[in-house]
């Protein structure tokens, strides 16, 4: 058994990298994303059968990219949705409410790495590495301006 460190290539959008159960999966992701405007792309690894790389999205650049890293996982039953034009937060609840969905490892604009465990022709999801370290901990000007980008956010 190996454990590889994978490195994403988000060309600095959104990723959400999950893990689901059926081939149903893709569809079901496409139909959530598919809102007015939003750029996505995504590719969903299929463990047994063809074992094709299923995809979809609004964007061509934004699925090949999908793609790419859908590869480079080469986890089954894994997804990776790359947003061009939105924030995780508008689409994780409706995600994890999926019933083909098992779990939701990362919804990230940081650097990410994917650590993948493989054996003979199996590789699955062991965790993420997403951003870096803490330099510190908040103090009140810290604060303040965390609430002040929530509520310049909207939240």
């Amino acid at each position: 058994m190996q454990i590889k460190i994978v490195p994403i290539d988000s060309k600095e959008n959104n990723i959400i990298i999950g893990t689901a159960h059926f081939i149903k999966t893709i569809s079901d992701l496409e139909k959530i994303l598919s809102v007015e405007n939003n750029k996505f792309g995504v590719a969903f690894c299929e463990a047994s059968g063809p074992r094709l790389i299923r995809s979809a999205g609004s964007d061509p650049k934004l699925i090949q990219l999908a793609i790419d890293n859908a590869k480079k996982i080469g986890a089954g039953h894994s997804f990776i949705i790359v947003l061009g034009n939105t924030f995780p937060i508008q689409f994780l609840n409706q995600i994890k409410a999926l019933e083909t969905v098992c779990t939701i490892h990362c919804a990230t604009a940081n650097p990410l790495k994917v650590l993948v465990v493989e054996e003979d022709d199996q590789r699955g999801i062991v965790g993420v590495l997403d951003g870096q370290t803490p330099l510190g901990v908040e103090g009140d000007q810290d604060i303040a301006d965390r609430k002040a980008l929530l509520t310049k956010l909207g939240y």
